[in-house]
């Protein structure tokens, strides 16, 4: 383990966040003496960023706290490319209009995890369409276009492993990376910017911004990456039967992103402590010895600090106590997630398949047909017996409600409307 002179590299090594740093020393002396500028880039590609972003969003929060300024750069301008960065096809094309819509519920993370003003350590937050779109595309290729090889940009995994397996990269998208590359020299020439952070996929495309800048005679720049994140069982992070676990409250619920990390593999309890919480690091290695029961009340603890970051403190403190109420309690907790169902449909009963695929449970109706099967499907902690089951009103429970369920931990409400 590398000795850091620098506190921001020491605490993003202690919490296993660093994969790649391209001149470490020149880089954790820079932090030393401090403080520096860096940046991560958002594509607007959704209307809220996802798990996986957390962790880059967690390392710029770990920036500013060791005593340095972070910029959160939004990509007006590169999300009408799509990043093509191991992707089996390209991405839709997105208008100027959608692209607006999300980077405003994109926005909505960072003030829960940043400080931003006008104090030399504050956060900036800053759009690339700034430039990007108004550049002269012929002066662009003169300028910058010419200092990118081909040789070397189609040597790179991202771009390999597309054309390796005969899939078409569009020339749109393989300007991607020379946007990218002009974003980074951009952010340095206005606002000093020497560091660009991401996941380990953008490490190459990271390294066109540095070489970009060492060819136009301009100042030595760093990239650092963290490492892809995946679970104890090699699963890569972020994947639930509801789809993505978003960050946004409206499209994953605070008491579903608790459950999320209520539910963390064993042996990833530590790690995930280390990279979604704040708890000091011997508190952390206190609750990664414990063993049997007791690992779970070290999950529980991951799944309130982590939900107390994106949520805040209050939510994740009623996610806890819904969760304590539905299963230490076995009663129905009124907070637990609910679907909103028209009381002329339950009148007429609902099916028991559909509306487990509904509910976001399993994905189609052999699924739930298999999880009925194995006894995994519960309508009022009722194991469902019969695919042909209908919903009525007279399954409403007193509290007005039935409660689905899959296993011990999922459960959702149906509410008539």
């Amino acid at each position: 383990m590398t000795a850091f002179k620098s506190d921001f590299l020491n605490v993003l090594q202690s919490r296993g966040m660093i994969h790649q740093i391209s001149d470490p020393e020149a880089l954790d002396a820079a932090c030393a003496k401090g403080p520096v500028t860096a940046y991560v880039g958002y594509d607007a590609t959704a209307t809220s960023l996802h798990i996986g972003n957390l962790i880059s969003v967690t390392m710029l929060h770990w920036f500013q706290e060791t005593g340095h300024r972070p910029i959160t750069l939004m990509g007006g301008g590169t999300s009408m490319v799509g990043d093509p960065s191991f992707r089996d096809d390209q991405r839709q094309l997105l208008t100027q209009e959608t692209i607006g819509s999300n980077i405003e519920g994109i926005k909505k993370i960072f003030g829960k995890m940043l400080n931003y003003g006008d104090a030399p350590t504050d956060a900036l937050m800053v759009n690339n369409a700034d430039w990007l779109l108004k550049l002269n595309y012929v002066e662009f290729l003169r300028d910058v276009g010419r200092h990118f090889s081909v040789n070397r940009m189609l040597a790179f995994d991202s771009v390999k492993l597309r054309l390796d397996r005969d899939q078409s990269l569009s020339f749109l998208e393989f300007n991607y990376m020379i946007m990218q590359g002009y974003d980074f020299v951009e952010l340095n020439r206005r606002y000093g910017c020497t560091l660009q952070m991401g996941g380990s996929d953008q490490w190459g495309n990271i390294l066109n911004g540095v070489d970009l800048s060492h060819r136009t005679g301009g100042p030595q720049l760093y990239a650092l990456t963290t490492p892809l994140l995946t679970t104890a069982s090699g699963a890569k992070m972020g994947k639930t039967a509801k789809g993505a676990v978003w960050l946004n409250g409206d499209l994953f619920s605070p008491y579903d992103f608790w459950q999320y990390f209520r539910n963390t593999e064993d042996d990833d309890v530590g790690k995930f402590l280390k990279i979604f919480t704040r708890l000091p690091l011997d508190e952390i290695a206190r609750l990664e010895k414990l063993g049997g029961a007791e690992i779970n009340e070290a999950k529980k603890i991951l799944a309130t600090e982590a939900t107390a970051i994106v949520h805040g403190r209050e939510a994740a403190n009623a996610a806890n106590e819904t969760a304590r109420q539905t299963f230490e309690e076995g009663s129905i907790a009124q907070s637990l997630p609910t679907i909103d169902i028209p009381q002329s449909e339950l009148a007429a009963g609902i099916g028991v398949l559909g509306i487990f695929v509904t509910a976001g449970f399993v994905a189609s109706n052999g699924e739930a047909r298999r999880q009925i099967k194995g006894g995994g499907l519960r309508v009022n902690d009722t194991p469902v017996t019969d695919e042909k089951m209908l919903l009525t009103p007279a399954l409403l429970t007193p509290e007005g409600v039935i409660k689905l369920s899959l296993g011990k931990k999922k459960h959702i409400l149906l509410r008539p409307a």
